[in-house]
């Protein structure tokens, strides 16, 4: 029987520790985060964070194993196992600023362990996405005191996808557990290990050095953001020569060597990973003295934004270069279906983009309302949160779908289109929709990297 304790209750560090916690009853597993609003909503049916299937887990272990609070101090004094799951975003000054990791709060969480432990071995657990050789800086801290507490040092990064994250920690590919290369090392990652062994067959269990483990997160983002950068290259070719985007991801998805997943056009990609890793493995490579390198993967990021500026672009060209005094309704704000955070989400530099042009932007999503408020509270300009799709559409010259969440595709358009203001324009950044039924009801349809069904 062992101490777990997680330090940062946020959409990593919960849902791990939810699913530790079920899989692992012989263990007691604490959360701990500074923000007591966050711990209060962990202990309620109301959680911080949407995700389908966590609250159940919670339910069933929460009071039992489970245990959320914010005595950090105290509860790192009784553990035997800390993951770390605090915030690292991009570092916005100084050094490296826009692209290097902002490790303050990461340090500051170490500096405090070193300060508390009382147990003989400590194993601290990497769980944040951070730089390569960020565990010898945390083992130097760690080893920097006076502390007769012996730690090691493991990293243990997560893939979880947002909207199916606890599927992802139930079925994963790979628990990914670097350790240091000695004995103590070896020691720690397979006690990690064994937590995962639990419900995890050990041949998904990848054990590693503990640089390959950090380097493999951020590759592995990059390598996914990379390829929907690609696809959005290949959506404005295909809109320029008549092809349709959903037959050559089709066609090429279907070659085995390449595979058919994150082949989708979009307005763009969001969350809290992909941008952030991307430019920390560029701004590393720079510093390595790779600059070729460096700038082969910030050009992912720039393919990004220039996707999300063409998908605004359009809008504005449709609705005769000119958006002042127009309604435009974005359906959907988080970055993706199935969950409610906003983070990075192109909806946020697409709402920018329309009130700079002194539009009135309406803006309707199930779950991440809230969130969107606090994204857009810097800008003074009109701007409504609307929870009925229904009334969010009326009076709009423009629907803009940004998020594909399921419900979007069984609304009943007919009912839209009468309410709308004519000629009525339905741009599809996911291409999400039935087009072709949305053209006969009357609606002029753009969607990304196809031939547009226009009226006029």
């Amino acid at each position: 029987m062992s101490n777990i304790l997680c330090i940062g209750a946020g959409y990593v560090g919960g849902p791990t520790m939810a699913m530790i916690s079920k899989y692992c009853p012989e263990h007691t597993v604490t959360v701990v985060d500074i923000n007591q609003e966050r711990i209060d909503s962990w202990n309620s049916d109301d959680l911080p964070i949407y995700e389908p299937g966590l609250l159940e887990v919670v339910q069933q272990t929460r009071g039992r194993n489970l245990f959320f609070h914010t005595d950090i101090a105290g509860a790192i004094t009784d553990a035997d196992i800390i993951f770390v799951s605090v915030n690292t975003p991009t570092k916005m000054f100084g050094e490296g600023a826009g692209k290097a990791a902002d490790l303050q709060y990461w340090e500051k969480t170490a500096r405090d362990i070193l300060q508390n432990c009382s147990k003989p071995e400590v194993i601290v657990v990497e769980k944040s996405t951070l730089p390569v050789r960020t565990a010898e800086a945390m083992a130097r801290i760690l080893e920097s005191g006076h502390s007769s507490t012996k730690f090691s040092v493991v990293s243990n990064p997560e893939f979880l996808a947002e909207g199916t994250a606890i599927e992802d920690l139930a079925n994963p590919d790979r628990v990914l557990i670097g350790g240091e290369e000695n004995e103590n090392g070896r020691k720690a990652a397979e006690t990690v290990a064994e937590l995962y062994a639990h419900w995890v067959p050990r041949d998904r269990l990848l054990l590693t050095s503990v640089w390959s483990s950090e380097l493999s997160k951020l590759v592995a983002n990059a390598m996914l953001a990379q390829r929907i950068s690609s696809v959005n290259s290949i959506s404005a070719l295909c809109e320029r020569t008549e092809a349709d985007i959903t037959e050559v991801s089709r066609a090429i998805g279907m070659d085995t060597r390449i595979g058919a997943k994150f082949l989708q056009a979009s307005i763009g990609f969001g969350g809290s990973c992909f941008r952030k890793d991307i430019l920390h493995l560029s701004y590393l490579c720079e510093y390595y003295g790779l600059p070729e390198v460096a700038d082969y993967w910030a050009s992912v990021v720039r393919i990004n934004e220039w996707q999300t500026e063409r998908f605004f672009q359009n809008i504005l060209q449709q609705l005769f270069n000119t958006l002042a005094g127009k309604t435009i309704t974005l359906l959907g704000f988080a970055f993706k279906q199935n969950t409610g955070d906003t983070r990075d989400s192109p909806a946020i530099p697409l709402c920018e983009k329309l009130v700079g042009e002194n539009a009135r932007v309406r803006i309707h999503d199930p779950k991440a309302l809230e969130n969107a408020r606090v994204d857009l509270k810097h800008l003074n300009a009109d701007i409504s949160f609307v929870e009925d799709v229904y009334e969010a559409v009326e009076g709009a010259h423009a629907l803009a779908l940004v998020t594909q969440w399921a419900e979007y595709r069984e609304l009943d358009y007919e009912r839209i289109f009468k309410v709308m203001a004519e000629p009525a324009f339905i741009f599809d950044g996911r291409n999400h929709l039935d087009h072709a039924k949305l053209f006969e009801i009357g609606f002029n349809v753009f969607p990304l990297g196809k031939t547009p069904f226009k009226h006029i």
